[in-house]
């Protein structure tokens, strides 16, 4: 059977977008759409000009109506086969005219986050509205003033009911985002499971960290390791933890380029292995733990000669953990496994970052620190 087509999504930017742009027409001719065709990023150079948008894309309106002094567009945030804690969220704009003056006034209302920290794309006492999708909603505003003839101001106020709700299930609390979700979209479409966005926010959460002084960071695989990892650490501050995933070699020499001195891993036992065997990303569908090599490294440990059958026949990582567990040479094959991959990982931090890996067991007990 043919494997089914991931469906790609749009962004709360585009979301944002078509919600500002449909509010517009209702108000300026009186038009009710129920779909509508935005200009897609990039919109941005590196030297700050704006280029003309390549790419389009239509998006479906799910309501407008008039407000006092003014009109709502309404937009619900669909991901595709993204899984994305936005997915389903209704994006509104609320746009009204101010006629004497021609500039396009971008605000952040409720549901929207508030940026506290430095080191993100928006300064520190903005709405999470990043420049792409800012750049974004006012294309789509212009191009709805165009059509009307209408040469005045607009302000656009973004919000997002259920935003600060879910904003809870987002790492925006860590990067110091508050009181809502970020308005985002680099392409405008969201791309199923790109490996892309979560490199980017693993980027976002060292740059804030580097904002705030610190020369330090803590990877994690998940939010266990994460959990568990903060509280080993407890004088390290917040927002030095970042939640790396499966991305081991990406996060690691981004860390070495962008200047860290000490970088802890934490993670189980299996992520450990992976990592022990230089898999530079260490997902179940393209990174299997090789039992073979595991079973010659509990031997080089000294682990007995007779569970090492049952460890090359094994399902799971955690399964040999369970074989070891009442061996005397346990503690140092754990140690022996772990310092095969620190030296992994500290070669990929290019040798400039002082590696720690922290191996934790399922119920949460620190197993080996290297």
């Amino acid at each position: 059977m043919a494997e089914k087509r991931l469906r790609e999504g749009y962004t709360t930017g585009s979301s944002a977008s078509a919600a500002a742009g449909a509010a517009l027409r209702l108000l300026l001719k009186q038009q009710t759409v129920t779909a509508l065709e935005i200009a897609l990023p990039p919109f941005l150079r590196e030297n700050g000009a704006t280029d003309a948008p390549k790419e389009r894309l239509i998006i479906p309106v799910y309501a407008v109506h008039l407000e006092e002094g003014g009109a709502v567009g309404s937009v619900i945030k669909d991901g595709g086969d993204d899984p994305d804690a936005t997915n389903g969220l209704h994006i509104e704009a609320h746009v009204s005219l101010f006629p004497d003056n021609a500039e396009i006034i971008l605000e952040g209302g409720k549901g929207v986050g508030k940026v506290t920290l430095p080191g993100l794309p928006v300064p520190a006492g903005n709405p999470a509205i990043n420049p792409e999708p800012q750049e974004q909603i006012k294309a789509a505003v212009r191009e709805a003033c165009a059509e009307a003839n209408y040469t005045g101001g607009v302000r656009v106020r973004i919000e997002v009911p259920r935003g600060e709700e879910r904003s809870k299930n987002t790492m925006n609390a860590r990067l110091g985002i508050l009181g809502g979700i970020s308005i985002l979209g680099t392409r405008g479409t969201v791309k199923p499971f790109s490996h892309s966005s979560w490199k980017a926010t693993i980027l976002q959460g060292m740059d804030v960290s580097l904002a705030a002084g610190v020369d330090y960071i803590g990877f994690s695989t998940g939010r266990r390791s994460e959990r568990l990892l903060m509280e080993t650490l407890p004088e390290w501050k917040e927002l030095a933890f970042v939640q790396a995933a499966d991305f081991v070699q990406f996060s690691l020499e981004s860390a070495a380029d962008k200047g860290f001195k000490r970088a802890a891993w934490s993670c189980f036992f299996g992520k450990l292995v992976k990592l022990a065997q230089g898999h530079a990303y260490t997902h179940a569908k393209t990174a299997p733990v090789d039992f073979l090599l595991l079973a010659q490294w509990c031997r080089e440990a000294g682990i007995a000669d007779s569970l090492l059958p049952e460890i090359e026949g094994a399902n799971t990582a955690r399964q040999v953990l369970d074989i070891i567990k009442d061996d005397p040479n346990r503690e140092t094959a754990l140690r022996h496994v772990a310092t095969i991959a620190r030296d992994i990982a500290q070669a990929w931090a290019k040798n400039s970052v002082e590696i720690t890996v922290y191996l934790f067991d399922f119920d949460g007990t620190l197993l080996t620190v290297v």
